[in-house]
């Protein structure tokens, strides 16, 4: 999986964040990206453009506007909450276990909340990621998931100045 023009881009970086572009599951769809990276050494976090009802989270669990922090027990009234039943499988597999979260709001605050984290973190790439394909299509399309908020957070995080290092050259063989 980690043998592809992705894998050699992101190979020099160090901290890297998996984000869902498009809410609910999208971030799982990252798991296997971020579990590989992790084997290879790499720091890396989760975040997620999140449906759940953050509104109704205490205040402690926002470390800066419109960024939550999730952990395995985050309290909170709402059933339906992706990010803390990650939060909850990774803590089980003995790893680290918080998985930001980001409320729907527009490019603007999404992107102001995503440089916030890259800084906070010191992120030198983040990859997004969709668990379906309405990301590639152009947003006119009828009965799609959710192509509003995959845009939203592709303008946040295409605008962002993360600071990615330089891929490594191969060597050339001395003559």
């Amino acid at each position: 999986m980690l043998d592809s023009p992705l894998s050699a881009r992101l190979e020099t970086s160090q901290r890297i964040l998996v984000a869902g572009a498009g809410g609910g599951f999208d971030v799982y769809a990252g798991l296997p990206l971020a579990l590989a990276l992790r084997e290879r050494g790499k720091e890396v976090h989760l975040a997620n453009l999140s449906f759940s009802r953050l509104d109704a989270l205490d205040l402690d669990v926002w470390q800066a506007a419109n960024l939550a922090v999730i952990g395995p027990d985050t309290p909170s009234p709402d059933w339906y909450f992706p990010e803390r039943t990650l939060a909850r499988w990774l803590a089980a597999q003995g790893g680290p276990s918080t998985v930001y979260a980001f409320p729907k709001v527009g490019v603007q605050p999404l992107r102001a909340a995503y440089a916030e984290l890259a800084d906070r973190l010191a992120l030198d790439a983040i990859v997004l990621v969709d668990g379906g394909t309405d990301i590639l299509l152009r947003g006119d399309e009828a009965g799609l998931g959710t192509p509003v908020e995959d845009m939203a957070s592709l303008a946040a995080v295409h605008g962002l100045d993360v600071p990615m290092p330089a891929p490594r050259r191969p060597a050339t063989p001395a003559s």
